[in-house]
């Protein structure tokens, strides 16, 4: 049996593109999900949602930050001095348009 050299082209062509996919996949966490990595808030942006935040809870203190999170344009993570969790979601004006608060047990 003779294999053409097109032929052995063609499958390792196949097999690298193949490789790239399954690195792909893997390197973005393998979900089919169109969301990329958290991109946390940064420069100006970061201090006016972060006052935002602290306002709408009544204090606290920012734990984390995400720009366009999938609920809002800003999510502002604030962990309350009792140790409950409140995302507070911002759009792009640092108005709060939502909040929710995870009981932190």
């Amino acid at each position: 049996m003779r294999i053409s050299r097109k032929f052995i082209v063609t499958a390792g062509a196949a097999i690298v593109l193949g490789a790239g996919g399954l690195g792909i996949a893997a390197a973005s966490g393998g979900s089919d999900s169109s969301e990329g990595p958290d991109v946390p808030i940064s420069g100006d942006a970061l201090q006016k949602a972060s006052d935002a935040a602290l306002a709408s809870t009544g204090g606290g203190r920012v734990t984390g930050t995400e720009i366009h999170d999938e609920e809002s344009y800003y999510q502002v993570e604030v962990t309350l001095d009792d140790g409950r969790q409140v995302d507070v979601q911002l759009d792009e004006n640092f108005t709060v348009v939502g909040s929710k608060t995870d009981s932190g047990s």
